[in-house]
């Protein structure tokens, strides 16, 4: 349920600090705002600096948190259930300059006066990987310290012939050079440690000094699919380097919430006045150019994707087509939130390179991401494309969410409220070329019904385009977990369809065909899902929603 906007000024003085009794003295924001988060399918939590605007956008009280104290998100424990589960916005006015270090000083004076945060340091155990020595002499080759250090992918040759029955499962390479065994732990949590290490790694080895080596395992998201042959991260470091990897429960560092409000103070009345607005919603300058078939893959993804450093945005059309790009200005979720579009909208296709104005990129070159460029890319189709749009109420497919034979678990209230994406949104292909449904499985703690409602449409947005009506009747909170294909069965055989006629093979009479071997491998819907794992059913149903009406749109841009 949305919660009451709420906001207040803060004038540039100097308040205690949130640790303890302190009468340490700390810098604050001048003035300040913070509402509550609109909805959004993608709430993507990401703070910027522009100009004296310091900006955050949908962060939950835990990501305030850590990004204000520089901790670690399962560094900071306590709170109530709703620290990883409400969603806010803040807008505040800093000085010119300000050092980042700063920014989060006064980010905590903020959290002290407007949300009352009451947090002290302590040691507790924390989940994390321990790097140690194996049974045996480790697998290094001592460095000869030159050249870049650090770990880099490399491709892996899959070695031998798949038979056709056999799923396509590629694996990862990474070459370190000339890296310190402290290093290489701090790398594990990124690519390097292939979707297995999700808490930070401590070093036990004892070794000194920067070594050389290089291994190949099985990313996590395909270990399921490839069985018996899969290579986890923990077996290739075991095995091909020596060392040993596992989690254990460390003490470490943490930071405990003692006591914080869920609504903020109010704001004042002059904040318009006193906070400067950013720029106009406009590109600098924008270059529109229709697609060239012929360019090669590589060079489309040579020179970036999206919101570049520095500002540039470049949005190749061999990806986002024209309606996808209206779809992206107006944020809408699906093809049928739009009425009144052209047939060649579907197949018109542009190249895109435009620059952001200078209030929308932080002093350290960093971008706004892409789902913030909406008004900007309404303007840019306003104005090139002479688009004339209005938005009508009309009648939608909507769903419930209603209670069959509910196979849930009475969850623990102490514990924080929300649901974990596990991920699992690749495609696989088997060797005939047919495409494979992945599996994402999500895991719900502490959560009411209502609430798991509303998280459907960022949950499962495939299956589901509009907010979903809670009408199970079930009462309290719950723990579950729910796996399903985020990849509909009809978007299977639609990239199927889309594959190259030699790519397609599996078709009858093709090696490693048959007589089912077109159809795709479907994985378990999301209806199946919510039926058979949860006992929940969604329930189609007619309801009025907005959509977007073009009035006109030109085919072909206005010239450069």
């Amino acid at each position: 349920m949305m919660r009451a906007i709420a906001c207040l000024s803060l004038t540039a003085m100097m308040i205690p600090s949130a640790f303890g009794q302190s009468t340490e003295l700390k810098p604050a924001f001048e003035v300040a705002d913070v509402h509550v988060s609109p909805r959004s399918a993608n709430p993507v939590f990401r703070t910027s600096l522009h100009g004296e605007r310091y900006e955050v956008r949908n962060a939950t009280m835990l990501d305030l948190i850590r990004t204000a104290y520089s901790f670690d998100a399962d560094k900071v424990s306590g709170g109530p259930s709703w620290l990883e589960y409400d969603r806010f916005d803040v807008t505040a006015l800093v000085p010119a300059n300000t050092p980042q270090d700063q920014i989060k000083v006064m980010l905590q004076s903020f959290l002290d006066q407007r949300f009352n945060l009451v947090v002290h340091k302590d040691t507790g155990p924390v989940a994390a990987f321990v790097l140690s020595m194996g049974k045996g002499k480790p697998k290094l080759k001592e460095a000869d310290t030159s050249g870049k250090t650090g770990c880099q992918p490399q491709p892996v040759q899959a070695p031998g012939a798949i038979a056709p029955d056999q799923i396509r499962v590629p694996m990862i390479g990474i070459a370190c050079h000339n890296i310190t065994i402290e290093a290489f732990a701090a790398e594990l949590k990124g690519i390097a440690g292939g979707g297995y290490v999700t808490n930070g790694v401590v070093d036990s080895t004892g070794l000194k000094g920067s070594w050389d080596f290089d291994y190949r395992f099985t990313s996590k998201p395909f270990s399921q699919l490839a069985g018996a042959e899969a290579v986890t991260l923990l077996d290739a470091i075991d095995k091909q380097l020596g060392l040993k990897l596992e989690e254990q429960k460390v003490p470490t560092p943490v930071i405990v919430v003692d006591q914080v409000n869920e609504k903020p103070s109010d704001n004042p009345p002059d904040l318009a006045k006193r906070l400067p607005p950013l720029p106009p919603a406009e590109f600098e300058v924008a270059d529109i150019k229709p697609v060239n078939p012929n360019t090669p893959m590589q060079q489309l993804f040579s020179g970036g994707i999206g919101v570049l450093p520095g500002g540039r945005v470049n949005l190749p059309g061999m990806f986002l087509p024209l309606k996808q790009l209206v779809m992206l200005a107006w944020n809408l979720n699906s093809n049928d939130d739009i009425a009144g579009a052209p047939k060649w909208l579907d197949s018109a296709r542009y190249d895109i390179i435009a620059k952001l104005p200078a209030g929308y990129v932080s002093p350290n070159g960093a971008a706004p991401p892409l789902q913030e460029l909406g008004p900007m890319l309404q303007a840019l189709l306003i104005d090139r494309f002479k688009l004339k749009f209005h938005f009508e109420d009309q009648i939608v497919t909507g769903y419930s969410l209603v209670a069959a034979k509910p196979k849930l678990k009475k969850a623990d209230p102490s514990t924080r409220t929300g649901c974990k994406d596990g991920g699992g949104g690749i495609v696989l292909f088997n060797n005939g070329g047919t495409p494979v449904a992945p599996s994402r499985t999500v895991t719900c703690q502490n959560i009411t019904m209502a609430q798991f409602a509303d998280q459907l449409l960022r949950l499962a947005l495939p299956y589901v385009h509009y907010p979903v009506v809670d009408a199970t009747g079930l009462e309290g909170t719950w723990d579950f977990t729910l796996s399903f294909s985020p990849i509909t069965a009809s978007q299977l055989a639609n990239l199927r369809a889309s594959l190259p006629p030699g790519a397609a093979a599996g078709a009858a009479g093709a090696p490693g065909g048959g007589a089912n071997a077109s159809d795709p491998v479907g994985g378990t819907s999301l209806f199946e899902a919510l039926d058979k794992q949860l006992g929940l059913k969604l329930e189609a149903q007619k309801r009025s929603y907005p959509i977007l009406v073009l009035d006109h749109i030109e085919e072909r841009p206005t010239d450069n």
